[in-house]
């Protein structure tokens, strides 16, 4: 059985959100890494059903009738039938940090078969600094063992902060429906023990399953958009939110992580439904890639916020003549920082940080 450190890292600085349709049971094989922990849980779909939480964790659920009570005529930028439906406990969570993990994950074990406790390593992740400027050929150069190659500028070696801490996946791959079709069963073996800082102007597939960041500097860009029930796209959302995620760190000088920690991805989907879900948006990409590639914030964007509401507008400008979806999906942006705003009326604290500043 695996041990917990006496004193748990950030315990009263983290909270948990996973969205689910059933049954916690999951979090049974996670208990010596979570439950020290706060959760939220996220219930989507039918709200008069129960979902049973095992004994002993310290959590909150909402359901869909506590989003619309929470936040009103605003509840319409929270997504329905569809993971995205997780950002509302972004939106609620008093906490600096956030670590978000799927119902289907389970602990994974590193190549000396010892349990992964990747809440622990996503911590290191955040609370170490990313070098988003300068590619050091050793990866995380702030890991044990390694450091800053020669030829590295030494005014670039006390980094940046960290915002995101993306995690990878053991075993069911996250792939795309015309990926899994073709390769029904391919299944990922290999345990890379490497972290890197995703560099600057350089975007990435944020996946949501296993991932952690410091909502205090990024929160209110991580919405995972309108997807789902009413919606002609859904498994997307992640993609969404890390797109404009990392457009914002870029210009406002953070940094995001990719690589450990692994979870074991046990259950793999339904790659028919998920091509019914997923058909516009392999389509869509196409036009999003460049959109994304070519957003540019200007100087007064200070702020996470203002920096959203500037990429909601190109949205409306440049992609919705792509398709109408767009023009209701930059409207829900703004809703969502409006609903943001309300339930987090301290104001943004991104504003206090010069950029690039470490806290």
């Amino acid at each position: 059985m695996a041990t917990v450190s006496p004193t748990p890292l950030l315990k009263d600085e983290l909270d948990i959100v996973i969205p689910t349709i059933r049954n916690l049971d999951f979090l049974e094989m996670w208990r010596p890494f979570f439950q020290p922990y706060h959760l939220i849980i996220v219930q989507d779909g039918d709200p008069t059903k129960t979902i049973k939480v095992p004994e002993g964790f310290d959590y909150e659920l909402y359901n869909r009738n506590d989003i619309n009570r929470i936040l009103g005529p605003k509840a319409s930028c929270i997504s329905f039938k569809d993971s995205a439906c997780r950002c509302f406990g972004y939106m609620v969570s008093k906490k600096k940090y956030i670590y978000t993990i799927d119902d289907d994950c389970f602990v994974a074990k590193d190549p000396s078969g010892k349990d992964i406790n990747a809440l622990e390593q996503h911590i290191q992740n955040l609370l170490s600094p990313s070098t988003p400027f300068f590619f050091n050929t050793l990866y995380d150069p702030y890991r044990s063992g390694a450091d800053f190659v020669r030829g590295y500028p030494f005014s670039l070696r006390e980094g940046v902060p960290t915002a995101v801490s993306h995690g990878l996946w053991l075993n069911i791959p996250d792939y795309d429906a015309p990926t899994q079709l073709v390769k029904p069963l391919e299944r990922n073996t290999r345990y890379v023990d490497a972290i890197m800082t995703i560099p600057k102007g350089t975007l990435f597939p944020m996946c949501g399953m296993n991932l952690a960041f410091n909502r205090e500097l990024i929160g209110p860009a991580m919405y995972f958009g309108l997807m789902g029930d009413g919606q002609p796209i859904g498994r997307y959302d992640d993609m969404w939110a890390g797109w404009c995620t990392k457009v914002i760190c870029d210009h406002l000088g953070w940094g995001v992580k990719t690589g450990l920690p692994y979870i074991w991805h046990s259950k793999a989907s339904n790659p028919f439904v998920n091509l019914k879900k997923e058909y516009k948006g392999i389509y869509w990409q196409e036009e999003l890639i460049p959109f994304f590639q070519s957003v540019a914030l200007p100087k007064d964007c200070t702020t996470v916020q203002k920096c959203y509401i500037e990429i909601s507008k190109q949205v409306k400008a440049k992609l919705g003549k792509v398709d109408d979806y767009f023009n209701k999906l930059a409207d829900a942006m703004v809703t969502w920082i409006e609903a943001w705003d309300e339930l987090n009326p301290s104001g943004d604290i991104s504003a206090k940080i010069p950029n690039g500043a470490s806290k």
